[in-house]
């Protein structure tokens, strides 16, 4: 595998925790923003997609 799939790996699974986080602030206590989290639910679609077309096998 390369070190740039790799890189974007971990890319994406830093954003899946930060969202996954946030999520869960939004059960507690104190304010949060929804236009915060679909930002964060946002980066870590983002951050998947470039996953997967990384690991696509090359055409042509």
């Amino acid at each position: 595998m390369s070190s740039r799939v790799e890189e974007l790996r971990a890319e994406a699974r830093y954003q899946r925790q930060r969202r996954d986080l946030y999520k869960a602030r939004v059960h507690g206590p104190r304010p949060t923003s929804l236009v915060r989290l679909r930002e964060l639910e946002r980066a870590c679609a983002l951050a998947e997609e470039r996953v997967l077309h990384a690991e696509r096998p090359p055409t042509g």
